[in-house]
């Protein structure tokens, strides 16, 4: 039995429609904010992260403010965070490192900013999308888990979902579809009880189809028991 064509453009359409503001919500006003929100996001929430920053950067907005700042001093500041011990030396040190290497600028390819303590492929993707305007699509666990139900990716591993939809999304749409798919993610489709009955995308969707099927199938069977 030939497998069902995923109707790519169709999803992407759809995802626009439904979300056409989706942005990144993390708060910052320059690429050192973002990357710094970024790193603070692992395993957290941006609302809970942007509640943290808020006071944060009031004080500390460039690399050469946290020069001076001591471990448990960094602590004091993101400890409402989880991993707030490891992120605090992450940080100092990437602040150093910037100071003295890029001029407190925060640079512009993956190369060097996956080189930063605390900084992985996730977290460059942000930053070079979001605060350069460089096409990327950083794979957190919305669009890993949305783009797989979809059927735009197959695969348990990160960096082959980024691959997968890097080859399947236009280059042109890779930062939106980014937005696009972890919206979708935290609204609609989240990874407990996702919503499939209200789901735009329901009839397009690789995980309803099945799963609807499944239904099916247990509602003959179960009608036929009680024949």
């Amino acid at each position: 039995m030939a497998q069902r064509k995923v109707p790519v453009d169709e999803i992407l359409d759809t995802l626009h429609q439904l979300y056409p503001d989706a942005h990144c919500e993390l708060n910052y006003t320059t690429p050192f904010e973002l990357l710094i929100a970024t790193i603070l996001s692992a395993q957290c929430t941006d609302k809970r992260v942007n509640e943290i920053t808020a006071p944060m950067f009031e004080k500390l907005n460039q690399p050469e403010h946290y020069l001076h700042l001591t471990q448990e001093e960094m602590e004091e500041h993101i400890k409402g965070l989880g991993l707030y011990k490891n992120k605090s030396k992450n940080i100092l040190e990437t602040c150093r490192i910037l100071y003295e290497q890029y001029n407190s600028e925060v640079p512009q390819t993956h190369e060097e900013l996956e080189a930063l303590p605390g900084v992985g492929r996730k977290t460059a993707n942000v930053v070079l999308s979001n605060a350069y305007g460089i096409p990327a699509i950083a794979v957190d666990t919305h669009v890993f888990r949305v783009g797989n139900r979809l059927g735009l990716a197959k695969s348990d591993n990160v960096d082959e979902v980024e691959r997968q939809l890097m080859k399947r999304i236009p280059r042109e749409k890779w930062s939106d579809a980014h937005h696009w798919l972890i919206w979708h993610g935290r609204r609609i489709c989240s990874a407990r009880n996702p919503q499939c009955g209200v789901c735009p995308l329901q009839s397009m969707c690789k995980h309803a189809i099945a799963e609807a099927k499944k239904a099916e199938k247990k509602t003959k069977a179960k009608t036929k028991a009680q024949a």
